[in-house]
């Protein structure tokens, strides 16, 4: 059995459609259709099927699918080796990021990278963190940066990171070095969806959680939501960095107001040689220039 029918029948099933798999792999429908009816013949079983709405896997092919996923790996991470015996530098890594990640660091990171390994491909998928923890555990992605603890997961800490408080300038709390979480018991919180867990973790001591006025995905609409006094924010401080007038980040105090920033895999051992490779660059780059 190829390997270019696995390829084949990933690539429908990670985009959903023959039509699409037919245009990023650059082959004709018919020979996409025909690579899948093949897989099947010499499986012995459907693996997908098909409709108006699109395809979909049968029972079956997302068992198939489990093993596929491993092979196409194995395979990717064997032609890797084979061009680091020859003395290539060769390869694609697929890494998660979230946005305030893709703002402060990837740029560097890539920079660095791509300096020292310029061709070796850089895949970057940019969601939520739960988004993110399922690209790793589907091996859609090879890793990805998340804050961390990430369950299921082996985790690579990089960076210890501070919860703050983001309250209006003229705020009665904005002359403060430091807020306790009791200290918000009758604000409003307007809360980032992916941090939700951490943050109830911060206020569970308190026995009480104060009320939410809105939750959003977005950072910089959470800070301009502060600035007009809809309420107060709490976020990680790598999101906090030029703030606009009229808004002061200030952290808050204990031990649950810190949280870590780390990289989350699958396994490492597993990792390809150019994933190893971005990840070095990353933790040499951070040991560079973050404090």
């Amino acid at each position: 059995m190829s390997i270019g029918k696995y390829e084949i029948f990933h690539t429908v099933v990670e985009l959903g459609s023959l039509t699409k798999a037919s245009e990023a792999l650059n082959i004709s429908q018919s020979g996409v259709s025909h690579a899948i009816a093949s897989l099947e013949k010499e499986l012995g079983f459907s693996l997908l099927t098909r409709n108006k709405a699109g395809i979909r896997l049968t029972v079956n092919g997302e068992r198939m699918l489990f093993y596929i996923r491993d092979i196409l790996t194995l395979s990717k991470k064997m032609l890797q080796e084979a061009g680091e015996i020859k003395g290539l530098e060769i390869g694609t890594v697929r890494i998660g990021t979230f946005s305030s990640i893709t703002v402060e660091w990837l740029p560097g990171i890539l920079k660095k990278f791509k300096d020292q390994y310029p061709h070796i491909k850089v895949d970057v998928m940019e969601g939520k963190q739960e988004e993110i923890s399922l690209w790793i555990s589907q091996g859609v992605i090879d890793f990805g940066f998340l804050m961390l603890p990430a369950a299921d997961l082996e985790v690579l800490h990089l960076k210890r990171e501070t919860f703050c408080c983001v309250v209006p300038e003229n705020h009665r709390l904005g002359g403060e070095k430091a807020i306790k979480t009791n200290a918000l018991k009758d604000e409003k919180l307007i809360l980032q969806n992916s941090t939700l867990k951490i943050i109830h973790n911060i206020f569970k001591p308190n026995k009480y959680f104060p009320e939410t006025a809105f939750r959003l995905d977005d950072e910089q609409a959470i800070i301009s939501m502060v600035k007009n006094s809809l309420g107060v924010a709490i976020l990680p401080e790598i999101a906090l960095h030029n703030l606009p007038d009229g808004v002061k980040k200030i952290p808050l105090s204990g031990e649950r107001a810190i949280s870590s920033i780390g990289i989350g895999s699958i396994s490492f051992k597993n990792l390809s040689p150019a994933a190893e490779k971005f990840i070095a660059a990353s933790t040499l780059w951070l040991n560079e220039n973050i404090t």
